[in-house]
């Protein structure tokens, strides 16, 4: 279970590629804008946008926060293996993708001032992100923060890769086999990366 579940910070969403309505549909041009209207100006970040609609997460983010969001820029979803993006945003799929989203998420702002090299940070789905800090440069489980933009409700890190939570063993993993054969075996400590290819494609 998620310490800290966004769907108990606000009322989500409806996932749809309807106009942004609720918190998030608010025009406010004059001022300066929240974590999600970052991302929705941004065009490099349609595809997350994309999931934080379908996952029901726009109007959450939109809330007072405040919100440390790690941002994977289109580019870093192409990078996941083919079908892997499609097969997430299914309907189905909606507590994979949220699980996946809260793990961008932090509660409370972190400055790129903030960052020291080991630091070790809990998400809102419960996991724990790396930092990582040399030559300058920023990592958090790998993937370098290529821009730092302040939010009116927090603070935006858009990165060059995408953040994959580990997948604990189900204890009842055998029983599952024999209801639902051809169910991918998941080992302790062992990231989405291969059960979301394996699952989306097939």
């Amino acid at each position: 279970a998620a310490v800290h579940d966004l769907g108990r910070v606000g009322q989500p969403a409806d996932a749809s590629a309807q106009p942004l309505t609720g918190q998030s549909g608010v025009q406010d041009n004059d001022s300066q804008k929240d974590v999600v209207k970052v991302a929705v100006g941004s065009p490099d970040h349609t595809t997350l946008v994309a999931a934080l609609k379908a996952a029901e997460y726009v109007d959450v983010l939109s809330n007072a926060g405040p919100f440390t969001v790690f941002a994977p820029t289109n580019a870093a979803f192409e990078k996941l293996p083919a079908g892997t993006v499609e097969g997430l945003l299914v309907p189905e799929k909606k507590n994979d993708l949220r699980n996946i989203l809260e793990y961008h998420v932090y509660v409370g702002v972190l400055k790129p001032e903030f960052f020291q090299d080991g630091q070790s940070f809990g998400q809102v789905n419960g996991q724990n992100i790396k930092i990582g800090v040399k030559d300058g440069k920023i990592t958090v489980n790998g993937a370098n923060i290529i821009a730092s933009i302040p939010a009116t409700n927090g603070i935006i890190h858009v990165l060059d890769g995408v953040l994959l939570p580990f997948v604990r063993v189900l204890p009842n993993i055998d029983e599952l086999d024999a209801q639902a054969p051809g169910t991918v075996r998941l080992e302790v400590g062992q990231d989405w990366r291969h059960h979301l290819a394996r699952d989306a494609l097939g």
